[in-house]
This record gives structure tokens, C-alpha cells and sequence, in this order.
């Protein structure tokens, strides 16, 4: 029961691994938030997900694999040459659309409906624009953001922004959340319903 490493993994993964390695890619999703991403997805048949962050697409293949054929999931990425990556492996999956752009404008843009899940795993939509995101959660949805322990590479400033970024959410009276000091460091805020 100690062992919390996942004991399925999405068929694509291996092969995302090797290209995030052979472009030098090191930002990926870790195994356990892609693992919480795969059962959240699968709590909300029918659903729309929203990814913040495509990168190669392993968080998208942990996404995609809880989801089920009705289910619907958007990834934004800027980097074209990084997210060719996760469209060769997944872009036959007709439940994703990809979008190359930049998310902090995407979410200023975007006039749609809104999404039951909200996996933010870039700077917009987390560090810039989270008001903007979290309004296109769903009453009832979930919104989730990682990489929020101390990392050796953190530059000075990103413990403070953190730190901003926590008293914000939590102080918020229309979302219920929760720490989670697992994996890269989670933060996990439900919507309230009504």
C-alpha cells in the first residue's frame, strides 16, 4: 500500500518518454499527477477537460485514457515543435483538439462553454490569467494545477509566487480546495455548485 507508482499507464506514454527525451524535453507530467488526472477524467462522463500546457502530451494521454468516448478535452500549447510531439501519437484520437497559441490570450479569447475538469500546467491559468480560468470551470468542476514543491531550478521569485497563488485560491468563497504535498505538489479546488 506505500507503493503509490501507477499500476496502469496510457499505451502512448513510453513512446512520448522517448521523444520528450530525444527533443530535450524535461517538463512532463510526473506519474502520479497523471495517474489523479486519468480519475478525474473518468468522474465526469461525457465531460469537457480543459489542458493548460500540452508539452509532448503525456499529461494528455493520462488524460485521455480516463476519459470516455464522449468526452470531449482541449490542450493548449505554444511551443508548435513540442506539442508536434503529443499530435503525432495522439492526434487520431478524435476526442482531442489541439490549439497551437499562447494560453494567456486563449483564455482572454475563448467563448465557449465551460469545462468540468481545468488541468492548468503552465504559467497562464495558474501564475497570470487564473481568474479567467477558473471561471470556465463548471459548477461542480474541478480545477488542478501542479509543480508547486520546491524545485532546484526554481528562480528566487517562484516561492513567493506560489505562495500568492495559494492565498488566492484559498481565500476564495466559490471553490472548496486542497493541498495535496504529493507528487510535484498539487493543488486541487472544486467548484461549488450553485
Amino acid at each position: 500500500m506505500h507503493d503509490d507508482t501507477p499500476i496502469t499507464t496510457p499505451t502512448a506514454l513510453p513512446s512520448l518518454r522517448v521523444a520528450a527525451q530525444e527533443a530535450g524535453f524535461t517538463r512532463s507530467c510526473e506519474e502520479r499527477t497523471g495517474s489523479l488526472l486519468s480519475v478525474l477524467a473518468a468522474t465526469r462522463p461525457g465531460g469537457r477537460v480543459l489542458e493548460l500546457g500540452t508539452g509532448v502530451g503525456e499529461s494528455t494521454a493520462w488524460l485521455l485514457s480516463g476519459m470516455d468516448e464522449t468526452s470531449r478535452l482541449i490542450t493548449v500549447e505554444r511551443n508548435p515543435a513540442v506539442q508536434a510531439i503529443a499530435r503525432e501519437e495522439l492526434g487520431s484520437d478524435a476526442r482531442v483538439t489541439f490549439v497551437t497559441a499562447d494560453a494567456g490570450p486563449w483564455l482572454e479569447e475563448y467563448a465557449g462553454p465551460p469545462f468540468d475538469l481545468v488541468f492548468a500546467d503552465t504559467w497562464p491559468g495558474k501564475f497570470t490569467h487564473l481568474e479567467r480560468a477558473l471561471g470556465l470551470v463548471a459548477p461542480g468542476g474541478t480545477y488542478l494545477i501542479d509543480d508547486l514543491l520546491p524545485q532546484p531550478d526554481w528562480p528566487t521569485s517562484h516561492t513567493s509566487a506560489v505562495k500568492r497563488l495559494l492565498v488566492e485560491l484559498e481565500g476564495r468563497s466559490d471553490f472548496r480546495s486542497v493541498r495535496l504535498a504529493w507528487s510535484s505538489g498539487l493543488v486541487m479546488a472544486v467548484r461549488a455548485a450553485g
